[in-house]
């Protein structure tokens, strides 16, 4: 029996959100505290941006919070618009494709790992004394680690040509500004991005070489003999 396709838009819309939980969630607490600081005065505006990010200074203090709570908010409310196209295109056809849990994997290992390690070179540019130590307070907060990393992801969800071509845009979008001063935030888009290309075990292709391999690989059963 096929199953039944949605049949008015507000159906396939309907659909396609459930079809991607975790994105969907996602980006609905992102509009929410967008929402709050577009109405925040900017006193409380920059106390929210500053004690929600995963600056070396919260990170000291609170290093779970500031690590999941950073991946919340957006420093520019008006960017909502855009990181939803975003999410849409990326995050949600990569949910999709990987189920939820390998989805949340790859994104939040990433997350976690490009945050880590771009505040890890920003003390140590502090301590050689090539950035100020007002930077230990910086705003770091937004959700372009994961969406990096997804858009890595992603490479292995189109067919080849078109594969080769979308993978050489992505590397030369985060790659371009690492050749031409490079912020911490720009060397955090590069490490989530080679999260992402090396989660290609957690694709289904990996899984489905795989067993074609241990098919290939199985010992024959041979027929009993005639009687």
């Amino acid at each position: 029996m096929r199953p039944v396709l949605p049949s008015s838009p507000v159906d396939r819309a309907a659909a396609w959100v459930r079809s991607a939980p975790g994105t969907h969630i996602w980006l609905l607490v992102i509009g929410i505290t967008s929402l709050v600081i577009a109405g925040a005065s900017e006193g409380l505006e920059q106390f929210l941006l500053h004690r929600t990010s995963s600056n070396i200074h919260e990170l000291n203090r609170h290093p779970l919070s500031s690590l999941l709570i950073s991946g919340f908010w957006i420093e520019n409310p008006s960017s909502f618009v855009l990181y939803a196209v975003l999410f849409e295109l990326v995050h949600a056809n990569v949910e999709r494709w990987l189920g939820t849990w390998r989805w949340l994997l790859t994104v939040g290992a990433a997350h976690i790992t490009a945050t880590l390690a771009s505040q890890e070179l920003v003390l140590l540019a502090i301590e050689g004394h090539r950035l100020p130590r007002s930077m230990s307070h910086v705003v770091d907060i937004g959700v372009s680690y994961g969406l990096a990393a997804a858009a890595g992801l992603l490479t292995y969800r189109l067919p080849p040509p078109w594969r080769y071509l979308y993978l050489a845009a992505v590397v030369g979008f985060f790659g371009i500004p690492l050749l031409s001063g490079a912020t911490f935030t720009d060397i955090g888009h590069a490490i989530a991005l080679i999260l992402g290309l090396a989660a290609w075990a957690l694709t289904p292709d990996a899984g489905a070489g795989g067993a074609a391999d241990g098919d290939r690989n199985a010992t024959p059963v041979r027929p009993p003999p005639d009687r």
